[in-house]
């Protein structure tokens, strides 16, 4: 069949005129209908991301103001500071664990989470897959813009101190005030410059974060503990304030909750590891995260503890504590430790959720949507239709829905491993993933029913539990409330081993492979270079003919 007659068999008849010229207007340059080169697997010139690059990925991420108020929620729920430190320790040793075992497929094959979902799910049930993951990312991407704000607030603070004078000119019900709202838009025009840097290039930003913000989080812990003695402090010296069996599921509750924080980040761990030179590169992400979550945390215990004594109140956010170095020296040092938060947390939300969730779009909407066209759509929605500063009002609630969101990302993440590693044995047709009438197809709703089966006894026993975290009317036997607590562990456990049951004894035959089908290489070179593709299945008959 020509080209433009399969064209035509594809997509209907081409329209004519001025609607013809806007939608090819609006089409992404290189695209197939299918895909388009921001979904392609990562051509070689693009895999650049050596061991350093992930490991200052996750400085990035971590050495944020969220991550310095790590400990807070953990002692207000009963744990000690030492207790608190074990549990962000082991929460993310897990955590990091399984980041790293969900991004090797990306490491190997080159493909992003949105690609790889199809060969678990099938080709269409994995677009509620993805719609899960964009969702929870667009709105972090809200609410880490708030975060955004609140630095770029400390540093107009520490330049000109008649800021904080300025009066408030929006009503009450409208949640914000006039100095955060300039700061907001400060914030969020500043970082738009950074939705035009490729992912592949990005990383030396991660660098430089990388090196700038421990140096703040090391000097602020030392100026604290060089004007107050700490160690006298209630905070520093308090013990557990629950005893037995309740610290134990407490416990379980903090660990449950830290996984949660990066369950998105589990499931779409192949978005950035598809870009490392090896596979072996990725492998640094296992002691990175864990590590560097630890720290930061432990900054933040010191820094509530010596706040007691220097302000006379307990200030976990950095931000609020910098807020108070008022004289001129102490504004020039409060300026500086808020450009390196606000660069610690523009990095962070670029990777953690504008990439994430522009990936996901531009797996759903590839004839017009790239990584960068989904950036700016993510931006918009998240920080503006999304109004991040009336969601915060009820943030408790907000907050609780978000990390229970892991109820149904750790099915989704248990099902894609035990696919990879256990039922394919790693061994996946990479261009049959872009086929939506190939082997990954399933049936003919698009739909892996194994993993329909599987993704719903891996979360539906979690949800009686998850409801009294954002209803408190809602009371449950305390049975139902543990079982919540290890919600990771039994919503990724139970999906994998349901999972890989169902496919030992109904096997979808049709996609056992002798051996894995990697990307062509001269084959996405020669995709870079044309104007107009054909499609990645034409594609793949060329390569096999």
């Amino acid at each position: 069949m020509a080209k433009d007659e399969a064209v035509v068999a594809e997509y209907g008849a081409a329209p004519s005129g001025l609607w013809s010229r806007i939608v090819k207007k609006l089409e992404v340059e290189g695209n197939t209908g299918n895909s388009n080169r921001d979904l392609d697997p990562v051509p070689p010139e693009q895999r650049v991301w050596n061991w350093w690059n992930y490991i200052s990925y996750w400085i990035s991420d971590n050495f944020t103001p969220s991550g310095w108020r790590k400990a807070a929620s953990l002692m207000a729920i009963g744990m000690s500071w030492k207790v608190a430190l074990v549990n962000v320790a082991i929460s993310e040793v897990l955590i990091a664990a399984v980041i790293t075992i969900n991004g090797y497929v990306g490491a190997k094959y080159h493909i992003s989470f949105t690609i790889q979902s199809r060969a678990s799910f099938g080709y269409y049930f994995s677009i509620l897959m993805i719609s899960m993951r964009m969702i929870v990312g667009t709105f972090w991407y809200g609410i880490s813009t708030y975060t955004g704000a609140e630095c770029i607030r400390s540093m107009i603070y520490a330049m000109s101190p008649s800021f904080r004078n300025v009066p408030n000119a929006l009503p009450k019900s409208a949640n914000i005030d006039t100095q955060f709202m300039i700061s907001y838009f400060v914030y969020f025009v500043s970082i738009l410059p950074l939705h035009f840097v490729p992912i592949h290039r990005i990383r030396f930003l991660f660098t430089l974060k990388a090196i700038v913000t421990p140096i703040i989080g090391f000097g602020i812990m030392g100026w604290t503990i060089a004007n107050t003695s700490v160690g006298e402090q209630s905070l520093w010296s308090q013990g557990n304030t629950v005893h037995g069996s309740e610290l134990g599921w407490v416990f379980m509750n903090g660990v449950y909750a830290n996984m949660g924080g990066w369950a998105t980040l589990a499931v779409n761990a192949p978005d950035f590891t598809r870009y490392a030179i090896s596979p072996r590169h990725t492998y640094t992400m296992a002691i990175a995260l864990p590590l560097t979550a630890t720290l930061i945390t432990f900054f933040g215990v010191v820094g509530a503890a010596g706040s007691k004594v220097l302000f006379g109140k307990i200030l976990w956010d950095p931000l609020l504590f910098i807020d108070n170095w008022t004289s001129p020296g102490g504004r020039a040092a409060a300026f500086f430790c808020a450009l390196g938060f606000y660069l610690a947390q523009a990095c962070a939300n670029i990777s953690a959720n504008s990439i994430s969730a522009a990936n996901d779009l531009n797996a759903m909407f590839p004839r017009f949507v790239n990584i960068r066209r989904g950036q700016f759509i993510i931006a918009f929605v998240g920080a503006w239709a999304l109004t991040p500063w009336n969601i915060l009002t009820s943030a408790s609630a907000f907050l609780s829905f978000m990390s229970g969101y892991s109820v149904w990302l750790a099915p989704i993440c248990g099902i894609m491993i035990c696919d990879f590693f256990f039922v394919h044995g790693q061994k996946y047709d990479v261009w049959e993933l872009y086929n939506k009438n190939g082997i990954y197809r399933y049936n003919k709703w698009g739909t892996n029913w194994r993993s329909f089966v599987a993704f719903f006894l891996g979360w539906v026993p979690l949800f009686p539990g998850f409801l009294p975290t954002v209803n408190k009317s809602v009371s449950l036997p305390v049975g139902w409330r543990n079982l919540y607590y290890l919600g990771y562990f039994y919503g990724f456990g139970a999906a994998a081993l349901s999972y890989w049951v169902l496919c030992y004894f109904w096997p979808a035959k049709e996609t056992m492979l002798e051996r894995g089908v990697y990307p062509d290489d001269e084959l996405l070179v020669a995709r870079d270079i044309e104007e107009e593709g054909g499609s990645l299945g034409d594609s793949s008959e060329k390569k096999s003919a």
